[in-house]
């Protein structure tokens, strides 16, 4: 009975009234790209990063972000050991870049983790991240503390990458591996001499 009361109201006008109220309402909390990111690091304003409104930053004033940068929607970027994504490098939706890591610390700290200033708690780990330039990294993939990846790598989606990586790497899995070359990708599309001055790596 209760379900066919409410079916009417919600196929009533007032029910559309509601349901476009609803849609506005989630309109307005659509995630957007907001061209242009202020670089406390460098001082520099780069116009051509374009960062999502969704992403979330942990001591952003430490993000060491150069320009024609992407990072998409709902990725978090944790700078506070600090953090370089230079130039070009795109970050896919859902992506998390962690510089810091409680993992060890809670248990070998126990009840006096949260008594403890930062630097007295033991196994606390902080270690910076680089993100070398012209990198891809897919959506879902987690970066964690202590990595560097060289220039023009891929990182294959929901990859979980816990160690480094030289240029042109192309690494997939969980734990991430080295699965092939950008290079050789690259040489197959370097054929067309058109493109070949807006090549990177020129």
């Amino acid at each position: 009975m209760k379900k066919g009361i409410y079916l009417k109201i919600y196929f009533s006008f007032f029910g559309k009234v509601v349901s476009y109220l609803m849609n506005i309402i989630g309109a307005m909390h659509k995630p957007f790209m907001v061209y242009g990111f202020y670089n406390k690091v460098s001082n520099d304003f780069n116009l051509r990063t374009r960062i999502s409104s969704s992403a979330k930053f942990l001591s952003r004033s430490k993000a060491d972000i150069s320009d024609n940068v992407w990072i998409w929607h709902y990725s978090i970027i944790d700078a506070s050991a600090g953090l370089s994504i230079e130039e070009g490098v795109q970050i896919g939706a859902w992506v998390g870049i962690f510089t810091h890591s409680s993992h060890n610390a809670i248990r070998l700290n126990g009840s006096k983790y949260f008594e403890l200033a930062q630097s007295e708690r033991v196994g606390y780990s902080m270690e910076k991240v680089i993100i070398g330039k012209y990198t891809f990294i897919g959506a879902s993939s987690i970066i964690l503390p202590g990595v560097t990846l060289g220039k023009g790598c891929i990182v294959s989606a929901g990859s979980v990458v816990n160690k480094s990586f030289p240029d042109y790497s192309i690494i997939s899995g969980n734990p991430a591996k080295l699965v092939g070359s950008t290079e050789t990708v690259d040489k197959y599309f370097l054929k067309n001499e058109s493109i070949k001055s807006n090549y990177y790596n020129c």
